[in-house]
């Protein structure tokens, strides 16, 4: 696929979507549904949505940021334990929100 996500050295992942909010933040859902991952909690951020994530040993956090009305940043980052980040599991999630997009 076309699909390119960036990474900060820390191993969160990223990408920016041509995508609405909204839609970006329906189709993470879809994703993490996919995935059988269990969102715990959502809550707003000045520019967009937080979501709280959790699987049998890996805490997933996500953040949508509108960009603009028609773009928006999407981050992840899996925790497994307190040092070790699943960086494979945090880019599976923006590949999937992107499949659910149906840009991938």
């Amino acid at each position: 696929t076309g699909t390119s996500v960036a990474y900060s050295l820390d191993g969160i992942a990223y990408k920016t979507f041509t995508a609405p909010l909204p839609q970006v933040e329906s189709a993470t859902r879809t994703a993490l549904d996919r995935m059988g991952i269990k969102i715990e909690a959502t809550s707003k951020m000045e520019q967009g949505k937080a979501i709280k994530a959790q699987t049998n040993d890996r805490e997933i956090e996500i953040e949508l940021e509108m960009v603009s009305n028609k773009t928006t940043r999407i981050r992840t980052v899996a925790k497994q334990g307190i040092f070790f980040k699943d960086r494979a599991t945090a880019t599976e999630i923006i590949i999937q929100t992107e499949k659910a997009l149906g840009l991938g």
